[in-house]
């Protein structure tokens, strides 16, 4: 990976170690393709393969390199799930479609571990297990949770105690956990960059430093503009996540954009297997705690301290050697060798955003927290229903397909192409927009404070995956 490519992916512990470059052209021409892909992440690279496995011309446009925002800069950790609570699902949506939804989370899952194993790819180095630590002694709820999951969802969890999680973690801060032997951690540059030759040895095209500048998604195809050249294509998907802004304001103001460090120690050497003799990868207390797992051997990675500031690492590596030094203090004196920052985007409720905005106009955001599953998950949803037909998607998003424009609709918006370059919503547009954004940010706070935060009442411009009836 040469200085150019690296400086867009930022001094990671994956960009300095990624098992070979992936560059690709800017769109200096025009095409014609029937689906065009915004937004070289996980979600649009798994969309764009499983629409060209199924025969169908395909086009990715990435604004700067494939994967380099929270694609390739996450903790790498692959669990099934969603980033809102099972039990608020079941609250929410009843037992029948949050077992469904839950069903999916796992073949996104799934998805990722065959997409490995067949492909082959380098430098992913799956390892099994996830554990989610409690750092408070609160053993009943957790005994409850696993039994929803397990004998509702069909889930595989173990409800661990305190003895057997303070025997792999070796901290008197942990009490009980659930463990999940089926969730695994990979490499997710690696990843991102396997699943894009994947996408390529397809049939699909993939264009970097191409951002979409306008999109007219009006008629039987639609057109999109970048700096050196046009597509023509009968099927846009947006999958830009947090980054969608410019192209999409209204859209893109249903998601907040939340910044989330990472760090990597310097080599720990026998003391980290003293400390931490569990290989999998640890959350405690999900979003307002930490994230981590052992890479490189000896080096720990450590991910959390996510806020809506402006991305600065620097910030991060003296939280981040004191969090480590109060949770295992006998590793004494860690040094952090690499930090970078990554900007995810979360919905209001916790789910992703994934559906048919208007005809022919297609999203796949709100992944934050939980994406290396969903992205998969969206990827292949919307593919099968763009070639396919395949309703799964829309009978687990009955409301439109959990758009944020169809839900617009609903509430007596109206939306338009204006000098047929860019979306814009009227009417109830910007009120919803912006207690959507207020609501999101209220969560935030309780979530970073540690301060669990229930569900918010519905807020007509944030429909999601999960809004009532079965999936087929």
């Amino acid at each position: 990976m040469n200085a150019t490519v690296q400086a867009d992916f930022g001094a990671s512990w994956y960009a300095g170690t990624a098992a070979g470059a992936f560059e690709r052209p800017r769109l200096t021409f025009d095409i014609d393709v029937d689906v065009c892909v915004i937004g070289g992440g996980l979600a649009g690279l798994t969309a764009a393969r499983e629409v060209a496995r199924r025969g169908w011309s395909v086009a990715v446009l990435e604004a700067k390199r494939v994967a380099w925002s929270a694609s390739g800069r996450n903790c790498g950790v692959v669990m099934p799930g969603f980033g809102s609570d099972p039990r608020r699902m079941v609250e929410r949506i009843g037992i029948d479609l949050a077992t469904d939804l839950w069903k999916l989370s796992e073949a996104g899952l799934d998805y990722v571990r065959t997409t490995i194993r067949d492909t082959g790819m380098p430098g992913v180095r799956p390892v099994s297990g996830w554990l989610d630590v409690s750092k408070a002694d609160n053993g009943d709820e957790l005994r409850a949770v696993a039994a929803l999951l397990k004998e509702k969802f069909g889930a595989a969890i173990e409800a661990w105690p305190t003895e057997r999680v303070r025997a792999g973690l070796k901290s008197d801060y942990y009490f009980q956990a659930l463990h999940y032997p089926g969730a695994f951690h990979i490499d997710p540059l690696n990843y991102a960059h396997g699943l894009a030759n994947a996408a390529l040895a397809a049939g699909a095209a993939i264009f970097e430093e191409s951002p979409a500048l306008a999109i007219d998604p009006a008629g039987v195809r639609k057109r999109i503009t970048t700096p050196s050249g046009r597509v023509r294509a009968a099927h846009i998907v947006l999958a830009g996540n947090a980054h969608l802004d410019a192209l999409v304001p209204r859209l893109a103001e249903t998601v907040l954009p939340v910044t989330s460090y990472v760090a990597v120690t310097a080599p720990l050497g026998e003391r980290l297997g003293e400390a931490i003799s569990y290989k999998g990868a640890v959350s405690d207390t999900r979003l307002s705690g930490a994230q981590y797992r052992i890479v490189g051997g000896d080096r720990l990675m450590w991910a959390g301290g996510v806020g809506t500031w402006p991305p600065s690492p620097r910030r991060a590596v003296g939280q981040f050697a004191s969090a480590i030094a109060r949770t295992f203090p006998q590793l004494g004196a860690v040094e952090i060798e690499h930090a970078w920052s990554g900007v995810m985007g979360f919905s209001v409720h916790g789910m992703p955003q994934v559906g048919e905005v208007i005809p022919g106009l297609w999203l796949a955001s709100g992944f934050g927290g939980h994406g290396l599953n969903t992205t998969a998950m969206a990827g292949e949803l919307i593919a099968g229903a763009i070639t396919d037909g395949d309703l799964t998607l829309t009978n687990c998003a009955p409301e439109h397909l959990a758009s944020v424009i169809a839900k617009l609709q609903q509430a007596g918006a109206r939306i338009e192409t204006i000098d047929k370059t860019t979306l814009r919503v009227r009417g109830v547009a910007a009120a919803a927009s912006a207690r959507s954004h207020d609501v999101a940010t209220s969560m935030l706070k309780r979530h970073v404070s540690g301060t669990p935060g229930s569900l918010p009442p519905r807020v007509p411009v944030a429909s999601s995956l999960g809004a009532s009836k079965r999936c087929a």
